[in-house]
């Protein structure tokens, strides 16, 4: 039996979602203390000598200095836009909700991956995709409800700035290292969000301690895994399995909130469930026939 050519970046990506699950349930505990700005800013903050130790243990210290520094830079700032509006939206919604609405990500990410990256996306998984948006829409009504909040357009924001984001690792990907990549991210982020949150920032209280340290290595183990997830695989294939984020969304909703998804969300997610496993069963063959 052959091995699927990209079951490496799979494995890695769903591994990736699974942790940034948890941490966005830690993130989202915090955002009712705390401003956006300043949460996004104690992600980085509480993740970054986790990277910053994993990255000087693999590779020089010199080679995290040679990188592209415009693209860097460019992905520091999408990072700060997506961390503060993602936060802002989930003070007010659940987070299978707030999932919802990031799963247009992977359809900007394949509408960018064919001009910028030169990637061939087939009828198949277009077809999946587009099944997956419908999911989506029904979930979030026909009416739009959900999206024309403030919280749902920040979120809807931060969406934008990963799918963003997310053409720059692979860019990226063709110069710099993962470890770079991984330590750049986290280390913009957290000056940038600093800055912009110190003005405003409110004292921590000693109960949320471990909730932040949960932040830091949860987030710091999923960055990881989804920068190496984009540097294996066409962006196009790895970007859709961001639907698996739902599942884990409404486990965290009704374990710490108590909160159930209605009955027209249980039909949004398993469209999106469907079209995911759609597009997985497609792209062995399909795969296999690109990459013999």
């Amino acid at each position: 039996m052959r091995r699927h050519p990209h079951s490496a970046a799979i494995v890695l990506m769903l591994l990736a979602v699974l942790l940034f699950a948890l941490m966005d349930a830690g993130l989202k505990l915090l955002s009712a203390k705390y401003p956006p700005l300043q949460v996004a800013a104690l992600r980085g903050l509480s993740s970054l000598p986790f990277v910053l130790a994993w990255a000087l243990l693999t590779v020089p210290a010199g080679s995290l200095l040679r990188i592209h520094w415009p693209l860097h830079l460019l992905r520091g700032v999408l990072g700060v836009a997506m961390m503060a509006g993602f936060v802002y939206g989930l003070r007010g919604m659940p987070l299978s909700t707030a999932y919802a609405i990031t799963f247009v990500a992977p359809l900007l990410v394949t509408a960018m991956a064919g001009p910028l990256l030169k990637e061939r996306v087939g009828p198949g998984r277009w077809l999946a995709i587009g099944v997956g948006l419908l999911g989506v829409l029904v979930i979030l009504r026909p009416t739009g409800e959900g999206m024309m909040t403030a919280g749902g357009l920040a979120v809807l924001v931060a969406a934008m700035c990963y799918a963003a984001g997310a053409i720059t690792v692979r860019l990226l990907a063709q110069r710099d290292s993962t470890q770079a990549m991984v330590v750049w991210f986290m280390a913009l982020l957290s000056v940038g969000a600093l800055a912009l949150a110190w003005p405003g920032w409110k004292p921590l209280e000693s109960a949320d301690g471990w909730i932040i340290a949960g932040i830091g290595v949860a987030g710091s183990l999923a960055q990881i895994a989804l920068t190496e997830a984009f540097r294996r695989g066409e962006a196009s294939l790895i970007a859709p399995l961001e639907y698996t984020a739902l599942i884990w969304g409404v486990v965290l909703d009704v374990a710490l909130w108590g909160v159930l998804p209605d009955g027209v969300t249980w039909v949004g997610a398993g469209i999106i469930v469907a079209s995911g496993f759609y597009l997985l069963r497609r792209e062995p063959a399909h795969a296999e026939a690109e990459h013999p």
